[in-house]
């Protein structure tokens, strides 16, 4: 009971709510986020290596009209055949490519004999000098072009598409930009009902500007990240029931010595004086003769001065 309470304490209560919300984040946000992105970063890699793996087919064989993009068939190789809206281009801001500013050209495309439209990333582009971008023209005949299928993004609030000028001076001739490929809201700007996925050129296409590499196949630390939460997750309990183990024992310790040793050895110490002290005194009185004291009788001064002064050398006073 005495124990209980010592654990009772309000430094114990805290340490010990503190070590359990540390470890249920460990195990329920930080440890799954982690791992999660693990996952998501296998499935891409799998996803690329299968469709690099297999041939381009035409777009309406995966992606029927009026049809969605299924997850598993991101990243594969279509077809298309149509032409390029060159009027209704889009600039994407905010780009890097080998660690220098770029721009991203996105520009509609009609499927020949239909109205479907479907949103090209045609590639990038370096700015000017000062800034500004100049955007090359797409064929204006009919082309046939080879793309991989891409998910559409989202739009983070205060970066909507918006219509602006492509130089710093503000004087050019203004243009859609955005921040993401989200073609939901690309499609409400421009007025265009695009499909809900956009296509990127692989090199050396028709319209194509700067190739857009595939991401790296690797898996990232993310791994390393969710089992080094599942440690943490693990050590704080084993930490705080070290600390509890260490307490108890200490408690018990002090108990223990609290019980009582020292005047047992007093006890012990004062009874060994009192032996060597009539030793000492028969020594005396075998070398001095008859008329050195018993040890059991009362000693003379001169003896007990002689007895102490022995004593002294010995032990100490």
């Amino acid at each position: 009971m005495q124990l209980l309470r010592v654990f009772l304490r309000p430094g114990w209560i805290l340490s010990a709510v503190l070590a359990a919300i540390f470890v249920a984040l460990c195990f329920v946000i930080l440890a799954p986020w982690q791992l999660g992105k693990n996952t998501d970063t296998e499935h891409r890699n799998n996803l690329i290596r299968s469709a690099t793996e297999t041939d381009a087919v035409p777009l309406d064989e995966l992606v029927p009209p009026g049809g969605t993009l299924d997850n598993d068939d991101q990243w594969r190789e279509v077809t298309l055949t149509g032409n390029y809206l060159t009027d209704q281009q889009i600039v994407l801001r905010l780009r890097s490519v080998a660690q220098r500013p770029a721009a991203e050209v996105l520009t509609p495309f009609r499927i020949a004999g239909s109205d479907r439209v479907v949103l090209i990333d045609r590639g990038w582009v370096r700015p000017e000098a000062d800034g500004a971008v100049i955007l090359p023209s797409a064929p204006g005949e009919q082309v046939t072009v080879h793309a991989r299928l891409r998910r559409s993004e989202g739009t983070s609030p205060g970066k909507e598409p918006r219509m602006e000028p492509l130089t710093p001076d503000g004087t050019g001739e203004k243009v859609l930009t955005a921040y993401t490929t989200d073609t939901a809201a690309l499609g409400a700007d421009s007025g265009l009902a695009l499909d809900p996925f956009y296509v990127q050129l692989v090199p050396d296409q028709p319209g194509g500007l700067g190739a857009i590499e595939l991401p790296q196949l690797e898996s990232g630390p993310y791994l390393g990240y969710g089992l080094q939460w599942l440690a943490f997750g693990i050590m704080v309990p084993l930490g705080v029931a070290y600390f509890v183990w260490a307490e108890i024992k200490h408690r018990r310790a002090l108990r223990k010595d609290s019980d009582g040793s020292a005047a047992p050895v007093e006890v012990s110490t004062e009874a060994t004086r009192g032996a060597e002290k009539r030793r000492i005194r028969d020594e005396l009185r075998e070398a001095s003769g008859p008329n050195v004291p018993n040890a059991e009788e009362s000693p003379t001064a001169a003896t007990d001065e002689a007895v102490q002064a022995k004593l002294a050398r010995r032990y100490g006073r």
